[in-house]
């Protein structure tokens, strides 16, 4: 299956490991591309962010897709890579990311807002809270697009309340849907066997995060013995909000602590 990737490289590529980008649900490859794939080329990394199936240009249907398709799109794009990479994920690209870790070695990895290891049932109950009619139509049309039907909700989903709407409108246009298959894996069908999981972690979170409570970012680096922070001022688009570059200098310092 051909993966859309965006890769950047540096001129003064300093760094061994390579760096791996998985997305969160509804976005793509792009999100990354924004800022974390400059920034981190800019340091010496060979980085690449890739789309799963269905997303942004890759090919593949969205519709049935599970999260071990989703962790055999990321094992793909690894496989291209001159070493094994160290993995960024965000969101339920943080849980792709645990359970690609379940059975693939690599040197480190960091979850951004990340969904636990025990799943989504906080964040649905999140957006229940938020909006019950739009869990309903989740639940009826076994499609995930109504939690982002309209800009506003993504700004609830996403964002700060004070996050510019031209930029909102522009990274609301990119949004997919989302696999309903996929969200029944996240309630329980195929959840992380955290034991499996070998590789350092860097767990990270948004204060102001709508669908990720601090509490299971926390939660999530106890189950890891992790090192974790949260940061204040932000919301769940930890590398789209305005204070990205804080998130992006803690892994730098994180990755240059473990020599990677």
């Amino acid at each position: 299956m051909k993966l859309e990737t965006i890769t950047r490289t540096s001129k003064t590529q300093t760094r061994k490991t390579p760096l791996l980008f998985v997305h969160g649900m509804w976005h793509g490859a792009w999100c990354w591309d924004e800022f974390f794939l400059p920034f981190f080329a800019e340091n010496g990394y060979h980085v690449t962010a890739l789309s799963l199936r269905g997303h942004a240009g890759s090919e593949g249907r969205i519709s049935g897709s599970s999260i071990a398709d989703y962790v055999k799109d990321v094992e793909q794009v690894a496989k291209t890579l001159p070493t094994p990479p160290a993995l960024i994920g965000h969101s339920m690209g943080g849980f792709i990311t645990q359970k690609y870790l379940e059975k693939n070695p690599a040197p480190g990895g960091v979850l951004l807002a990340s969904v636990p290891p025990f799943g989504v049932w906080g964040g649905t109950w999140q957006v229940f809270k938020h909006s019950p009619l739009t869990l309903l139509k989740v639940l009826t049309q076994f499609r995930l697009a109504p939690v982002v039907a309209i800009p506003e909700q993504t700004r609830w989903a996403f964002f700060s309340e004070g996050f510019p709407q031209d930029q909102l409108m522009k990274y609301h246009t990119k949004l997919n849907d989302e696999s309903f298959r996929m969200y029944l894996d996240l309630l329980g069908l195929n959840l992380v066997s955290k034991r499996k999981v070998k590789a350092p972690l860097l767990v990270l979170g948004a204060k102001h995060d709508s669908v990720v409570a601090n509490g299971e970012v926390r939660a999530t680096a106890r189950a890891y013995n992790a090192q974790t922070e949260v940061f204040p001022n932000m919301a769940h688009d930890m590398m789209l909000e305005a204070g990205w570059k804080s998130v992006a200098e803690k892994i730098l310092s994180w990755l240059n602590e473990r020599g990677i």
